[in-house]
């Protein structure tokens, strides 16, 4: 076979579109078990003016103030951009590897923190409008400590994107895609780490086990995350919209304009500013990493071994 037929067999195959599935299913699976920790990192994120505190009580005190289900405001939106952005990830992703692998070379972690690097700009010049429809509904109505921060007025989804582009202007969606392109080495080195620690542990024909997959990919994602922390911040703060800054808009989100978010945080809170809300965020995105790739894992196993595909399992 040509390899023009065997880049376009990678990148239609069956086995790619399982992984995609999978990869979606386990994502919206853990992100909605653990979904109250993702609001109370985008509230530490975004609203400057509310202390930081411990995560339980910042949850304690969001339900007090708004209810149990402002916990899950947003969840609808979260979980249909995640889902797309997961399936887009996973198939690009899963693509590559299937291509390297007909390729000359053993796996080895350069080569899977490029395939994750592309996987993740594709991820990302594709999903960001969902993305920054879904920072603005999850943060809707929310009682902000910044009264300088005003309150949107959004239907639902499409009558976000509507009123987004007739007020803001088409570009406006893609606002932070800068931070969010720089962002790729986050997913980029999760995966590298990831399957560099799973080719170790199954390494003779050794089966892994559910919990050794969940430590794993804790692992994984604790250290991407802490390393990528502070342009996660900056990328929240551009999604949500109301940061006016010297530099100019577009969907380059401005240079200018984060290295002022860099500097501001840095002048009201400290360097440590730059890491306000992390105890969330990794709470929420280790458990919710290390559970999607227990899923995720799962579903393409039990898939596989359905249609006799087992082999199609060896990496």
């Amino acid at each position: 076979m040509s390899s023009n037929g065997g880049s376009i067999v990678g990148l239609l195959s069956y086995e790619t579109l399982v992984h995609a599935v999978a990869g979606a299913m386990g994502s919206v699976t853990a992100m909605t078990v653990f979904f109250p920790l993702d609001t109370a990192k985008s509230r530490l994120q975004v609203d400057d003016k509310r202390k930081s505190q411990t995560t339980p009580v910042i949850l304690a005190e969001i339900a007090k103030e708004e209810g149990f289900l402002a916990l899950y405001r947003g969840w609808f939106p979260v979980i249909s951009s995640l889902c797309c952005s997961n399936f887009v990830y996973f198939y690009t992703f899963n693509a590559l590897k299937k291509l390297a692998a007909s390729g000359p070379g053993k796996p080895r972690p350069g080569k899977d923190l490029l395939m994750g690097t592309v996987a993740g700009v594709v991820n990302v010049i594709l999903t960001t409008p969902m993305w920054v429809v879904n920072t603005r509904l999850k943060l809707q109505g929310v009682r902000f400590r910044n009264e300088d921060l005003h309150q949107t007025q959004y239907r639902g989804i499409f009558d976000a994107f509507s009123q987004i582009i007739a007020d803001e202007g088409v570009r406006t969606l893609w606002n932070g895609v800068l931070p969010s392109l720089v962002l790729v080495l986050n997913p980029a080195v999760q995966f590298m780490i990831y399957e560099a620690m799973k080719r170790k542990a199954g390494k003779g024909g050794m089966k892994i086990s559910s919990a050794k997959i969940f430590l794993i990919g804790a692992i994984a994602k604790a250290i991407a995350t802490t390393a990528t922390y502070p342009l996660q911040t900056i990328q929240a703060i551009l999604r949500f919209g109301q940061y006016k800054g010297d530099g100019e808009g577009g969907p380059m989100g401005g240079v200018s304009n984060i290295f002022c978010l860099f500097m501001d945080r840095i002048k009201k809170h400290g360097f440590l500013g730059l890491y306000k809300g992390l105890e969330a965020k990794l709470l929420q995105t280790v458990l919710t990493a290390a559970l999607m790739f227990v899923v995720y894992e799962k579903i393409t196993a039990a898939t596989f071994r359905v249609m006799g595909l087992n082999k199609k399992l060896k990496h």
